[in-house]
């Protein structure tokens, strides 16, 4: 499998080509730093995603939170976690970084500080 990227692991912003070896290693060109080997590499073996979302608060003044995961989630399951962050109805007072749910393993938490 041969795949181009454009890696986000740094500002360069290099041109990578992965291709998976028939030995299942992956071989990388195109970077200008370490990091992008280990980006394509993640890209083409187990692809993750940082989710980003609202969901619902207790609050009449502020009626939505902005919330993250706190490590990239897999791409697999980003449609269920959504699912689940919009079902959420977070307890105001809530500070930035508060864990407020651990939905299929992967921890949810406030990005922003709300206080009724």
């Amino acid at each position: 499998m041969r795949k181009e990227l454009t890696c986000i692991s740094c500002p360069i912003g290099c041109a990578l080509v992965a291709e998976t070896q028939a030995d299942g290693s992956v071989s990388v060109t195109g970077n200008q730093c370490s990091r992008g080997v280990e980006y394509a590499h993640d890209e083409l073996v187990d692809p993750k995603r940082v989710v980003t979302a609202t969901c619902r608060t207790n609050s009449t003044r502020h009626p939505r939170l902005p919330v993250r995961s706190r490590e990239p989630c897999p791409r697999e399951k980003i449609a269920g976690v959504l699912q689940r962050i919009y079902g959420l109805t977070a307890e105001v007072p809530v500070s930035q970084g508060d864990l407020l749910a651990e939905l299929d393993g992967v921890q949810i938490v406030a990005t922003r500080t709300l206080e009724d």
